[in-house]
């Protein structure tokens, strides 16, 4: 079972920047894959970003955020961090944190980002 935790969500003006951290409990959190979604009002969940296992790690991003956001891991702090630059007011949604070994098993509740024109 895993546990997981978002943080550092908030409001933001256009251009601006956040990072949002997800927190995850156990102690096999190097064997999992970490996804970022959102969701915005209104609208489905949406992928935002992975980060694959510990050796050869390898990161994907949706078309919308690519070159703008960067999702990167500490294994040793069990925490996968989800870095948004030039945050635009579409980029307003619901951050969550997921994890799983071959598909997403765990999620997280949910971090608010609020993006201001």
């Amino acid at each position: 079972q895993v546990h997981l935790v978002e943080s550092g969500g908030g409001l933001v003006q256009a251009g601006g920047s956040l990072r949002l951290s997800c927190a995850a409990s156990g102690r096999t959190f190097s064997a999992y894959i970490m996804g970022w979604f959102r969701q915005a009002p209104g609208k489905e969940r949406e992928f935002v970003a992975r980060i694959t296992r510990s050796g050869g790690i390898i990161t994907y991003y949706a078309d919308s955020v690519k070159g703008r956001f960067t999702i990167s891991r500490d294994n040793a702090e069990n925490t996968v961090y989800l870095q948004m630059n030039s945050l635009k007011p579409e980029d307003t949604a619901v951050y969550y944190c997921a994890a799983g070994r071959l598909e997403y098993e765990y999620w997280g509740q949910g971090t608010q980002v609020t993006v201001s024109s």
